[in-house]
């Protein structure tokens, strides 16, 4: 990767500017319940009220995933289920998808969607390293989520499944922009380009869509994993994913790349964090939030970076550990990434709710409970 930095350790930067100010559940599933529950993402409405999606499923790795629906009319204290988002759906097709909101109210939901072909199938394969042959998808919902339009399929541009578990972005001018990983299906024999994160890029409201290369890995044998894409106060888009060796699950630090269009792309460079799965959310002072899992360098947890980004700069402020994990894995494994279907959590998402205050979405497989959890922490910095 092209413009390396020195790895930041969270242990080098001491003093915490997150307090911790209110913590539960969204959904969960409690000890002796069956399934799972993952996948989270979280927005504010333009009526003020939080909405949050999230997976359920009957058990880790298994191709069912039903799309949910929670709400909060107090602002993230509390959570009423209010079910699958396709019902009608849920026998034919396993459907990924997180939330988001544009600019002038309208929420989107944007991932993936897998048909079921039998019952405990999986959506994984261990020997390609890949995902059943998948399509993107997205949803509009004009009425602050009470109802979607039915999902609408995005045509895939290069050979490959996707790995799309973040957001859409709509721009302030209307310029729709959504990023996935490609990855291996379970054909051997295909070959997949997974140096590269792809933005798509669409300017007539999801009627036609074009591509890109957001992030760009030529580290030899490396790739990209859990991309994720949101637009500056300045107009610039930042893209970021973690980045890791393809053969021997080494990681390496978190890239990211700078657009002043969405379509136009700058470099990939480091951020300079060993970090996993990432979530960004823009700050109006121009900097940005980049939360990460961490479970093999240094502290287990959650983490949340500060940054303002330059084009050959990520322009780090501040790291820290905000949330500690009493494991990393459910089992004695490494946590690695073909070790993901062994992880005890993940996913962290940040949501910003107001001038200091910031909530965090992750899920959780943990002794006490199973499902998606929050944290609403504010900061002083």
């Amino acid at each position: 990767m092209a413009g390396g930095v020195a790895l930041v350790s969270v242990e080098l930067i001491k003093m915490s500017i997150f307090e911790t100010i209110n913590e539960g559940w969204i959904a969960r599933r409690r000890p002796g319940e069956n399934g799972r529950i993952g996948g989270p993402s979280c927005a504010v409405t333009g009526s003020g009220m939080l909405i949050s999606s999230y997976i359920t499923q009957s058990a880790m790795g298994r191709n069912d995933f039903v799309p949910h629906l929670a709400r909060s009319q107090d602002g993230g204290v509390s959570w009423q289920d209010n079910g699958p988002i396709w019902p009608h759906l849920a026998e034919t097709w396993s459907i990924l998808v997180t939330v988001s909101r544009a600019p002038n109210d309208d929420l989107y939901l944007f991932g993936s969607r897998c048909r079921i072909d039998g019952p405990a199938e999986t959506f994984w394969c261990e020997t390609t390293q890949g995902l059943k042959e998948n399509e993107l998808i997205w949803s509009q919902s004009c009425d602050d989520g009470e109802t979607w339009t039915e999902p609408a399929v995005i045509p895939m541009p290069v050979a490959g499944s996707a790995e799309a578990p973040s957001p859409m972005c709509v721009s302030r001018d209307n310029r729709w922009l959504c990023c996935y990983s490609p990855y291996h299906t379970f054909d051997a024999t295909l070959q997949v380009d997974r140096s590269k994160a792809i933005v798509l890029v669409s300017d007539d409201r999801g009627q036609t869509w074009q591509h890109r290369h957001m992030l760009s890995y030529v580290k030899p044998e490396t790739g990209t994993a859990v991309a994720a894409i949101t637009q500056l106060a300045d107009g610039r888009f930042l893209g970021a994913g973690w980045h890791l060796h393809l053969s021997d699950q080494e990681d390496y630090p978190n890239g990211f790349a700078l657009s002043n269009d969405g379509w136009h792309w700058g470099p990939t460079h480091s951020t300079g964090i060993m970090g996993q799965a990432v979530g960004l959310a823009a700050l109006p002072d121009g900097r940005v939030f980049m939360s990460y899992t961490q479970r093999k360098h240094g502290a287990v947890g959650i983490g949340i970076a500060i940054a303002r980004p330059e084009p050959n700069d990520f322009g780090l402020e501040h790291n820290e550990i905000v949330w500690h994990a009493e494991q990393a894995q459910r089992h004695n494994s490494h946590g690695d990434h073909s070790e993901w279907l062994d992880f005890a959590f993940g996913m962290p998402v940040p949501t910003l709710l107001n001038a200091d205050t910031l909530q965090l979405s992750f899920w959780l497989h943990q002794a006490d409970g199973r499902g998606v959890r929050y944290l609403r922490l504010r900061w002083n910095d």
